[in-house]
């Protein structure tokens, strides 16, 4: 039976409701499981479970593929077939791509930056290297990683372009499984003196300075991985070996 044009001008806002509401658990779970991935919760190669996530978030796995399939084009997750979804593992020639990458786009920034950047915006960051600061000393290894990485997205928004500025978050949160995989020499600092090095420097509206204190930084962050065949294999191999004995 056909439905009369009053049934379906009903239903037409009931069908666009529950669309609107599936578009936002999919960024939910799209955001649930970015920040896990960037907080190193999921490690490269760990088996996304479909059917659990519905469960969790009530909703289809239609739904939920929606939302890896948003995670699949950032890089993060990989699908292989006939085995499932799983967190990415970046190869190296993929790594070192990213790191030149990073290189390149904080240097831009940082032209936008000394060029717009009020007074008010250079205080601001100024309090969050002071925070890192704090949280180097006395908060845990999460909340280091994730203030860290917070320093460069708000550098990026300061220089007004919303672009570089989501092409440099795709970017460390890649970098952030490419750490995962490859770090070999942690070293416990958050970087917060090298940020409130950048900032004084940005304040003096010292571009060539800032770019200089910003590449070495980077280095530096670039200098504590092992971007050599297998070793990213025998990083993922020695995590089980912890976890089981």
């Amino acid at each position: 039976m056909k439905k009369t044009r009053a049934q379906s001008a009903r239903t037409a806002p009931v069908a666009a409701s529950m669309a609107d509401n599936n578009d936002d658990v999919s960024e939910r779970i799209r955001a649930t499981l970015a920040a896990a991935i960037g907080e190193g919760a999921l490690k490269p190669g760990t088996k996304i479970l479909e059917e659990a996530i519905a469960e969790h978030f009530g909703v289809s796995r239609t739904v939920v593929r929606g939302a890896l399939g948003v995670l699949e084009s950032d890089h993060l997750l990989e699908r292989k077939r006939n085995r499932g979804t799983f967190v990415a593992e970046p190869g190296i020639e993929q790594a070192r791509n990213l790191f030149e990458a990073r290189r390149k786009i904080e240097a831009l920034l940082l032209e936008l930056v000394v060029e717009r950047a009020t007074f008010e915006q250079l205080e601001a960051l100024e309090k969050l290297a002071d925070e890192e600061e704090h949280i180097h000393h006395h908060g845990d290894e999460k909340s280091k990683t994730v203030l860290s990485g917070k320093f460069h997205i708000v550098l990026a928004e300061i220089a007004g372009n919303p672009v570089l500025t989501e092409m440099l978050a795709k970017i460390v949160a890649r970098l952030s499984l490419v750490m995962s995989l490859y770090e070999e020499d942690h070293k416990d600092d958050c970087g917060a003196d090298h940020h409130r090095m950048i900032v004084a420097a940005i304040k003096e509206k010292d571009l060539t300075k800032a770019q200089q204190l910003m590449d070495h930084h980077l280095a530096d962050i670039e200098g504590r991985v092992r971007l050599t065949e297998g070793h990213g294999d025998r990083h993922t191999f020695l995590s089980v070996l912890e976890n089981f004995s």
